[in-house]
């Protein structure tokens, strides 16, 4: 799993803040994850992203990984 985030998003405050909210999201979904072992995941943080809470990402999240088949 990758997390990348331009200094488009701001400081260097923000761009952590919006890893770890991702970084956060991704751990609550990792136990779900189903199928076999080889995924190789790249998140980009956009500048939304450090103004929402770990919750709205998560349901992002887990919505795109059921569109791409690795949720069930």
């Amino acid at each position: 799993m990758g997390i990348t985030a331009s200094k488009k998003i701001g400081k260097a405050v923000s761009r952590n803040r919006a890893r770890r909210i991702i970084r956060e999201a991704y751990r609550q979904l990792e136990p779900a994850f189903s199928g076999p072992v080889g995924f190789d995941f790249v998140f980009v943080a956009r500048s939304k992203t450090t103004k929402v809470k770990t919750a709205d990402v998560l349901a992002v999240m887990r919505k795109q990984l059921k569109n791409a088949g690795v949720l069930p």
